[in-house]
C-alpha cells in the first residue's frame, strides 16, 4: 500500500460530535518525485481515519470526500468514549497531530521524465490516517512520501496486496535516473508558485465574473495559495543561496568507475591520501641529490635508496620508482597523469630556491621590474639611431635619412662550479643535512652570477660568459658621504639616465647590503630618518626598488633599467657527482684539459668526500650602453676623515 502526506487544513471543529471538515491536500511533485493526481481517486465511504496508518488504532471514519482540483476536501468523525482515541483527539486539537496520510493503492502509473518519480493517474483509495509526520519543513508545500513497513513510522500490520505481498517502493533509482539537485528543486517551486498564481487569478475572476464578492471558502483558499507563495519565494532564496554554497565547496572526487567504488565513496570508505608537510625551498632537489649520490656509492638503485631514506609514500620513491605496468597517458586520473612533471617540479623547486639569493632572481619580483626574457640562439634586432625628417620647398628634391640597426644573438653560456661534502654529510638523513647539500649547491652558482652580472672589470668573453652590465656603462664619481651629497649624486645619476631616454618606471638601484644599511641609518638634524623607506635587506630609493647583494662592492651603486637588459634562461639545472674526481680545491683552478698543468689536488675517494657539480645555462647583455649608469667611490653615511 502506497501512501501519500499532507497537512490538515482545518476548516471547523464540532467539540461535541468530533467531526473535522477541511482538504486533505493533494501534493505536487514530492522529495521522491511522485505525484497522485486527485481526479484519479476511486473510493467507497466511509473511509477508515487511522492513527499512524496502524490497522489496530482505529480513531473514526471518513464520512465525506470531495474532489477538487486544489485537493481532496473531507469531513471526518471521531469516536468517543475510549480513552486511547480521546488521546489522540486532544492531540490533534493541540496541533501535535497535524498530518494526513492517503493510504492508496496505485492502478495506473507512468513514469516522470529525467526524475525517478512515477504519476499515479489512476489509484484506489483505502484509508486515511493522522499521523505525526510534517508536511515538510515549510509545512504549506505538500509532499508525497511513499513509506513502508516500520520506516514510514506505522505501527500495525501491513495489509497484504492481492499478490498476498506487501507492497514496497524501490529507493534506488532506475538505470538513467538521478536524485533531484538544487536546480531541479528550484525548478519544481518556480512551477508550483505558477500553479498557485494561476489558480488565484481564476478564483478573483470567477467572483468578478459573477459580479459578487468572494464567499468564504474562496477568500480561504486565496489566502492559502498567498500564503504558500510567500513560503515558497523565501523556499527559493534559500535554495538558490545553498546552490551557490554547493558550486563554491565543490571539490574533485574519486572516479567511480562500479558500484562497489561508488558505494565506498557514499559510504566515507574511499581511499585517503595523507599528504606529508612541503618542504622547504630546495630540499627536494637536495634529496634527488642526494639518492642518487648514494645510490653510485653503495651500487643499490636510486628507488632502492629512496625508500629506505624516505619511504614508498614520499614524493622522492614516487618520482624514481619504475614497474611493468600498462601503457599510460598524461591525461590519466589515476596512472600518468599524477606524475607529469614530478621529477621536474624538484629543479623547479631548487631554482626557486636559488632565484631569490641571486640578483639577477630578483628582478620580476617584489615589486621590481622583470628583465627582458629573450630565448637562446634568436637574433634580436635593435635600432642604434633614428632618422631624420626635413621641410621641403616646392618642386625641391627630397632629402634622404638613415636608420641604423644592430643585430645580437644570446648563445647558451654555463656558469659552472664544484662543491664537495663529507660522506657522513650525505649518509645524514637529517633535515639539517639536507639543508647543508642544498646550500652547497646553492652557493656553487650564486656568487659567481652576482659577481659577474655588476663587475664593471667584467668583460665578454667569447662563447665562454657574458660582459657585466656595467662594464663599458658611464661611471660617474660620488660627491661625499652627507644625506645632501646623497641628493647630488641621485640628480647626477638619474641626469644621466634620463638624457639617455630610459623610463624612471622600470629603474632599479643595485647595491651592497652595507651600503643600503648606511642609508637607513641616516638621520636628519630632527632625528628623523633621511631615507625611511630603504632597509639593509632592499626598499625603495626616490621612489625606485633597491635590489642589494652582498657580491656588490660596497664603493659602488648601480641604477639599470631592467627593460633594457636582456636575460636568457632555459630554467634548467644539471648536477653531477663523483668520488673518485681529483680536484684543485681553488676558487680560481689553474689546470686545463689542452695545457695541462702541475698542481696540488685532493683527492675525493681517499678523503671520503663527495664532488657536486653544478651548471647552469644562462646569459645577458644590455640592449644598449646608456641602459645602465653607476656611482663610483661610494661612502654614504661614512665618518668624514679630518
Amino acid at each position: 500500500m502506497d501512501r501519500m502526506y499532507s497537512t490538515i487544513a482545518i476548516k471547523a471543529v464540532d467539540e461535541d460530535a468530533r467531526i473535522i471538515t477541511g482538504i486533505a491536500s493533494t501534493p505536487t511533485p514530492d522529495r521522491a518525485d511522485d505525484v497522485v493526481i486527485p481526479e484519479g481517486a476511486t473510493f467507497k465511504l466511509p473511509i477508515p481515519l487511522l492513527y499512524q496508518h496502524d490497522h489496530s488504532q482505529p480513531i473514526g471514519h471518513v464520512v465525506k470526500a470531495k474532489v477538487t482540483k486544489s485537493g481532496i476536501e473531507i469531513e471526518a468523525s471521531i469516536a468517543k468514549g475510549l480513552s486511547d482515541v480521546d488521546a489522540i483527539w486532544s492531540k490533534i486539537k493541540a496541533g501535535l497531530v497535524r498530518g494526513l496520510s492517503i493510504g492508496f493503492r496505485g492502478i495506473e502509473a507512468e513514469e516522470i521524465p529525467r526524475s525517478w518519480g512515477r504519476k499515479f493517474t489512476k489509484w484506489e483509495w483505502l484509508e486515511l490516517s493522522a499521523v505525526v509526520v510534517p508536511a515538510n519543513a515549510e509545512a504549506t508545500i505538500l509532499t508525497v512520501k511513499q513509506f513502508a513497513g516500520a520506516s514510514s513510522g506505522q505501527t500495525g500490520n501491513i495489509a497484504p496486496s492481492v499478490e498476498g505481498h506487501p507492497k514496497t517502493v524501490s529507493l534506488v533509482p532506475k538505470e538513467g535516473k538521478t536524485m533531484k539537485t538544487y536546480a531541479e528543486q528550484i525548478a519544481a517551486l518556480e512551477a508550483k508558485r505558477q500553479a498557485n498564481t494561476a489558480r488565484m487569478e481564476e478564483v478573483m475572476s470567477k467572483s468578478m465574473t459573477e459580479g459578487r464578492s468572494t464567499d468564504a471558502s474562496e477568500q480561504e483558499e486565496f489566502d492559502t495559495l498567498e500564503s504558500e507563495i510567500g513560503q515558497i519565494d523565501g523556499d527559493l532564496k534559500r535554495l538558490r543561496s545553498m546552490e551557490r554554497l554547493a558550486v563554491s565547496k565543490a571539490v574533485a572526487v574519486e572516479g567511480v568507475k562500479s558500484i562497489e567504488t561508488g558505494s565506498n565513496v557514499r559510504g566515507g570508505l574511499a581511499p585517503v591520501t595523507v599528504k606529508a608537510p612541503k618542504l622547504d625551498a630546495g630540499i627536494g632537489f637536495a634529496r634527488l641529490a642526494k639518492i642518487k649520490a648514494i645510490s653510485k656509492l653503495d651500487g643499490e638503485s636510486p628507488r632502492h635508496i629512496a625508500k629506505m631514506l624516505y619511504g614508498e609514500d614520499s614524493a622522492e620513491y614516487g618520482m624514481l620508482v619504475k614497474a611493468a605496468v600498462p601503457a599510460g597517458t598524461t591525461t590519466g586520473a589515476t596512472w600518468a597523469g599524477p606524475l607529469v612533471g614530478e621529477q621536474g617540479s624538484a629543479f623547479a623547486d631548487f631554482l626557486e630556491y636559488l632565484r631569490p639569493q641571486t640578483i639577477l632572481g630578483r628582478f620580476g619580483a617584489a615589486g621590481v621590474p622583470s628583465l627582458r626574457r629573450v630565448p637562446f640562439r634568436v637574433p634580436l634586432i635593435g635600432q642604434t639611431s633614428g632618422g631624420a625628417g626635413y621641410w621641403v620647398g616646392q618642386g625641391k628634391a627630397k632629402p634622404l635619412t638613415k636608420f641604423d640597426f644592430e643585430r645580437r644573438v644570446l648563445d647558451p653560456t654555463k656558469v659552472a662550479n664544484i662543491a664537495v661534502v663529507t660522506e657522513e654529510v650525505l649518509r645524514d638523513s637529517s633535515p639539517a643535512a639536507e639543508a647543508i647539500v642544498r646550500d652547497s649547491l646553492a652557493a656553487a652558482l650564486r656568487e659567481r652570477l652576482d659577481i659577474d652580472f655588476v663587475d664593471p672589470a667584467k668583460a665578454a668573453v667569447a662563447n665562454v660568459s657574458p660582459q657585466s652590465i656595467t662594464n663599458g656603462a658611464t661611471a660617474i664619481p660620488s660627491n661625499g658621504t652627507t644625506a645632501d651629497d646623497v641628493r647630488a649624486d641621485f640628480q647626477a645619476l638619474m641626469g644621466a639616465f634620463i638624457a639617455a631616454n630610459n623610463a624612471p618606471t622600470t629603474g632599479v638601484w643595485i647595491m651592497s647590503a652595507t651600503r643600503a644599511l648606511s642609508l637607513s641609518l641616516m638621520r636628519s638634524p630632527l632625528g628623523a630618518p633621511e631615507f625611511p623607506d630603504i632597509t639593509m635587506t632592499g626598499g625603495t630609493l626616490f621612489g625606485m626598488p633597491v635590489i642589494v647583494s652582498e657580491y656588490v662592492d660596497a664603493d659602488i651603486v648601480i641604477l639599470a633599467n631592467a627593460s633594457d637588459i636582456y636575460l636568457a634562461d632555459d630554467g634548467g639545472i644539471a648536477v653531477d657527482m663523483s668520488r673518485e674526481a681529483s680536484l684543485q680545491m681553488d676558487d680560481a683552478p689553474t689546470m686545463a684539459s689542452d695545457v695541462p698543468t702541475a698542481t696540488s689536488v685532493v683527492s675525493m675517494f681517499q678523503t671520503n668526500s663527495v664532488a657536486f657539480r653544478a651548471e647552469r645555462t644562462i646569459n645577458w647583455a644590455r640592449r644598449r650602453t646608456s641602459s645602465v649608469a653607476y656611482l663610483t667611490g661610494v661612502a654614504w653615511g661614512a665618518p668624514v676623515e679630518p
